[in-house]
């Protein structure tokens, strides 16, 4: 019987992001701004040789705004987001494509709600082992099952099974959504609910898995919990916007992405795109940075 396999699903947005705040910036032979990219380039190269990945895809956000910002004004746009970082988002997409990868360009939906269906699909498959969701986003927490979909902090090099969720968040990843309406978001822009933070809501949700659940006096909940009747009143009041923060939290898994093993598989950068991508990058010597096709 042949080994089971691992996938590697990558938010590429949020890689992008990473390389603009932490990669040098860099000048192509186009004379634009592409240090981002470089960055993203690196990274991923990175995983194809030093971690061995053998099925791939990496999700973007093709535009930052989506069905979410119709359902609340305060969701997060591409308005502060800098113009030589916007530029890069197309060739960010070329760049992950000419390595030969498998790209899911979101539009209505997010890269999240990519990376959510991505997962979901692939759990179902008895030749997978793991899907590895790289991102370090609290998002994606509510995806993890078991120790068969697994959060990857590439940078740190830690995976969070679906035990550490529970210790990170007080949580199972089926009440993520609800713990983030409490919470809130600030990177996402929606706020939670006043008085709530982090260990009121690992400590309700910890006992109350959904917001349904919670009573509506706090003299009836079962967990000791400091302020709880402000906490309760508090819910009371903004019941409705926590019900519309959960929307926002929650991740689609029905996003058009080809997510079968066999488009998934990496065979290899292709020949003409690596070209262009090493012209565009100022001549980055990536092909050697690139192992061989499993």
């Amino acid at each position: 019987m042949p080994p089971l396999l691992d996938v590697h699903l990558v938010d590429g947005t949020w890689e992008l992001f990473r390389a603009y705040h932490g990669a040098p910036r860099a000048t192509g032979a186009s004379g634009r701004e592409v240090g981002a990219v470089r960055g993203l380039v690196r990274s991923l190269a990175a995983l194809l040789r030093g971690e061995r990945a053998t099925h791939v895809a990496v999700a973007f956000d093709h535009v930052i705004e989506s069905f979410r910002n119709d359902l609340y004004a305060g969701y997060k746009t591409s308005e502060g987001v800098p113009a030589d970082l916007l530029a890069q988002f197309g060739p960010a997409e070329e760049a992950a494509r000419a390595l030969g990868l498998a790209v899911w360009p979101m539009v209505e939906l997010e890269a999240d709600d990519a990376l959510a269906t991505g997962a979901d699909r692939l759990a179902r498959l008895p030749e997978v082992g793991r899907v590895l969701l790289c991102t370090p986003d609290k998002d994606l927490a509510q995806c993890v099952r078991g120790r068969r979909v697994v959060r990857l902090d590439r940078l740190r090099g830690k995976v969070l099974d679906e035990d550490g969720v529970r210790e990170r968040f007080g949580v199972s990843p089926a009440s993520i959504p609800d713990w983030l309406s409490l919470v809130g978001d600030a990177a996402d822009g929606y706020p939670g609910v006043p008085r709530w933070g982090e260990r009121s809501a690992s400590a309700v949700l910890g006992r109350y898995p959904h917001l349904e659940d919670i009573p509506a006096l706090a003299a009836a909940w079962e967990v000791p919990v400091r302020g709880a009747a402000a906490l309760s009143a508090s819910l009371a009041q903004h019941r409705d916007e926590a019900r519309l923060f959960r929307t926002l939290a929650t991740l689609r898994t029905d996003a058009e992405v080809a997510a079968g093993l066999d488009e998934l598989r990496w065979r290899g950068p292709d020949a003409a795109g690596l070209r262009a991508l090493e012209e565009l990058l100022g001549g980055d010597g990536l092909a050697a940075r690139l192992p061989a096709p499993p």
